[in-house]
C-alpha cells in the first residue's frame, strides 16, 4: 500500500460528499491535492495542501475548508487526530493499529513488497553505456552504467514495461581508427616491430590480444595489403571483439541488455535518410548558414552553406547541421533517425543516459525526439557528471592496459561488484562523484556501504539466533505476520515501521522522477533507525530484540526485524546489490 495514495484517496471522497451535499461547489478540480510527509515529524504522521488548493475555486477561506475536512476525516479509519496548521494545512496522526498492519503486510508480501501498477505496463525504453567500441569501459562508463541498470529495475517494479538497450556506435570514422590500430597491432603478432603507435591511433595495450586474434584467425592473410582492401574486414573483426570484452566486462558487473542495436545497421538499411525525408516534407530541413558559436569563433570556423534541421522550432537554441561537408550525416542526423526507430518499435517514453561531456547536446536531441515522433514521443537524459577516484588520499594512477583511464575490470577489481553499484549510488547522477577505494572498504558509519549491509547481516544474526532458541518454524516471516505487534509501543520501533512503510510511495516517486539513488538514501535512513534501535537494545537489556523470558515480545520485536531485513534486500535488489548474511 502506497499510504499517501490511500489517505489522499480519502480526502478527494470527502470532497466529494461534500460536493453532493451543496456545502461545496460540484466539480472541485482535485489533480493538485497531495498526502505527504510533513517536513517536522513532531506535526503528524501526514499532512495534506486539499484546503489551500481547493479554497479558491470553492470560494471559501482555506482555514474554513480545512474546519469542514477535518470534522469528516476524524471519522475516517485509521486516523487518530487531525490539526489544522498554518493557513490551512491539515496534519493527521494515524492510529498505532495502521502501522501495525503495514509490519504484517511486509512481512507476508516480503521482497516483491512496494511493487506497484503505477507503471501500467506502459514500454520504456533505457539506453545505457553505449560507449563507442574502442576501448575497455573505464570508470565514467560504470557510473552510467550503474545508474542505468537500477533506474531500469526500479521502472520495473513500478510497474513499467522496461527494455534495457545498448546502442553500438559501429560506424563512422572512430571505429576506421580502431581497425587501423588493430591492424597495427596484428601486424605485431606476427612479428613486425611497429615502433611507436601513430599519433590518432589508439595505443591502449588491449588491442594486443585483437591483433593476436586476428593473426590467429587470419594468418598472413592481409600482411602487406592496401587499407583498403582489409580496412572492411579487420573493422568488423575488431568490432566484435570489443563487444566480447565490453559484453564481459558488463557482465562483471551484473547488466545485462535486452537489445543491442547498431549503428552500422541502421543506416546500411536507410533509417536515416527516410528520418530526413520525413523531415523535409514537414518543411524542416534546409539550406543556411548558422552563425558562428557564441564566444571566441574557432580559427577553422568558416559561413558556408549546411543541410540544418529546424531545431530552434522545438525548443533548442540554434537550428543544426546534419550534413557534413563530406555529404555524410552527422552524428546527430543518426541520433534522430535513431530515436525515431526506439519510437517506431513502440517506446513513446526514452530514457536515455550519457556522460558528462554530452550535457550539450540534451536540447538539440529533445528537439529532435519532438519532430521525429510528432510530438509523442517522451526522452528524458540523465547525465552523470566524472567520477573521481582516489585511494590513500591520492589520485587513483591511469591503467596502463587502457592507456589513458582506470578500467571498469579495475575498478572491481579493488572494491568488488557490490560496492561498485551501490557507491555509484550514494549521490544523484548529476553530481560530481568522490569515489576513495579504501573508505569504501572500511567498516565504518561513513561508509554507505557497509552500514546498510550491516544493518541486514544484524537482522539475520538475531533471526538465527531466534530460531536456534525457538525453533525455525516460529521465526519464518509467515509466523512473525501472526506476532502480537501491539506490543511494540517504544517510539522508535513505531518510527522504524514508518519508514518501512514509505518504502512504496519511495518506489513509485524515485520511478517517476528518474531517480535511482533515492533507494540508497532511503536505506541509509532505514538502516540508522534500525541501528539505533540495536543501541538502545545494548544500553537496556528490555529493549533488546531477545528478551528470552517473554516469547510474546520477542515474537513482535523479530517481526520488526524481519521487516527490516526484508526492505534492506528489496531496496538492494533493485540496485543490483546481493544482502549479505553476515559480516
Amino acid at each position: 500500500m502506497n499510504l499517501y495514495q490511500h489517505f489522499r484517496a480519502e480526502i478527494v471522497r470527502i470532497v466529494t460528499e461534500l460536493a453532493a451535499e451543496g456545502l461545496v461547489p460540484d466539480g472541485l478540480e482535485t489533480v493538485r491535492v497531495s498526502v505527504e510527509p510533513p517536513r517536522d515529524a513532531s506535526h503528524g504522521d501526514i499532512t495534506t495542501n486539499a484546503a489551500m488548493v481547493l479554497a479558491k475555486a470553492a470560494g471559501m477561506a482555506p482555514k474554513d475548508l480545512a474546519v469542514m475536512l477535518t470534522d469528516r476525516l476524524g471519522g475516517v479509519e485509521w486516523i487518530l487526530e487531525t490539526d489544522i496548521a498554518g493557513p490551512g494545512f491539515v496534519n493527521m496522526r494515524l492510529k498505532p493499529e495502521f502501522w501495525y498492519e503495514r509490519l504484517k503486510e511486509i512481512l507476508l508480501a516480503g521482497v516483491p513488497y512496494g511493487d506497484s501498477t503505477l507503471g501500467g505496463g506502459i514500454a520504456v525504453n533505457v539506453e545505457f553505456v553505449s560507449a563507442n567500441p574502442t576501448g575497455p569501459l573505464h570508470v565514467a562508463h560504470a557510473r552510467g552504467a550503474v545508474v542505468g541498470d537500477a533506474l531500469a529495475a526500479l521502472l520495473d517494479k513500478a510497474g513499467f514495461e522496461v527494455t534495457r538497450e545498448y546502442y553500438i556506435n559501429d560506424a563512422g570514422t572512430q571505429v576506421d581508427t580502431l581497425a587501423r590500430s588493430a591492424y597495427l597491432r596484428y601486424r605485431e603478432a606476427l612479428g613486425e616491430d611497429i615502433g611507436v603507435i601513430p599519433e590518432g591511433f589508439y595505443p591502449g595495450e588491449y588491442l594486443k590480444p585483437v591483433g593476436e586474434a586476428l593473426a590467429q584467425q587470419l594468418g598472413d592473410k592481409w600482411l602487406g595489403a592496401d587499407e583498403d582492401v582489409w580496412l572492411g574486414e579487420i573493422r568488423t573483426l575488431a568490432i566484435s571483439m570489443m563487444m566480447d570484452s565490453i559484453r564481459e566486462d558488463l557482465e562483471s558487473l551484473g547488466i545485462h541488455f535486452d537489445v543491442f542495436s547498431s549503428e552500422n545497421a541502421l543506416v546500411e538499411k536507410g533509417a536515416v535518410d527516410q528520418a530526413l525525408d520525413q523531415l523535409d516534407q514537414m518543411g524542416l530541413i534546409y539550406t543556411g548558414v548558422l552563425e558562428p558559436p557564441k564566444g571566441k569563433t574557432p580559427d577553422d570556423w568558416e559561413p558556408r552553406p549546411q543541410t540544418l534541421f529546424k531545431a530552434s522550432q522545438f525548443g533548442d537554441e540554434v537550428d543544426r547541421a546534419v550534413k557534413k561537408s563530406d555529404g555524410s550525416w552527422t552524428y546527430f542526423a543518426t541520433d534522430m533517425a535513431y530515436h525515431q526507430d526506439k519510437y517506431r518499435r513502440g517506446f513513446k517514453t526514452m530514457v536515455d543516459v550519457w556522460g558528462a561531456d554530452h550535457g550539450g547536446y540534451v536540447k538539440r536531441m529533445n528537439a529532435a525526439v519532438g519532430a521525429v515522433t510528432g510530438g509523442e514521443g517522451k526522452l528524458d537524459v540523465k547525465i552523470c557528471q566524472m567520477v573521481n577516484l582516489k585511494k590513500g588520499g591520492e589520485a587513483l594512477k591511469m591503467s596502463k592496459r587502457a592507456g589513458t583511464f582506470v578500467t571498469l575490470a579495475d575498478l572491481i577489481g579493488e572494491v568488488g561488484r557490490d560496492v561498485v553499484r551501490f557507491m555509484m549510488l550514494t549521490r544523484k547522477n548529476d553530481s560530481q562523484m568522490e569515489f576513495d577505494l579504501e573508505k569504501a572498504l572500511e567498516q565504518s558509519r561513513d561508509n554507505p556501504v557497509f552500514y546498510v549491509h550491516y544493518a541486514h547481516a544484524r537482522c539475520r544474526s538475531v533471526l538465527r539466533s531466534a530460531a536456534e532458541q525457538w525453533g525455525e518454524a516460529k521465526t519464518t516471516p509467515g509466523a512473525l505476520a501472526e506476532a502480537d505487534t501491539h506490543l511494540l509501543v517504544d517510539a522508535e520501533e513505531l518510527d522504524v515501521i514508518k519508514i518501512m512503510a514509505s518504502w512504496p510511495r519511495l518506489v513509485e516517486s524515485a520511478a517517476e522522477a528518474h531517480e535511482p539513488h533515492r533507494v540508497a538514501y532511503y536505506l541509509n535512513d532505514l538502516a540508522t533507525a534500525f541501528h539505533a534501535l540495536w543501541n538502545k537494545g545494548n544500553d537496556d537489556a528490555s529493549l533488546r530484540f531477545i528478551v528470552a523470558e517473554d516469547q510474546p515480545l520477542t515474537l513482535a520485536r523479530l517481526a520488526l526485524v524481519q521487516g527490516v531485513a526484508t526492505l534492506i534486500a528489496s531496496g538492494l535488489g533493485v540496485m543490483g546489490v546481493a544482502p549479505v548474511e553476515e559480516l
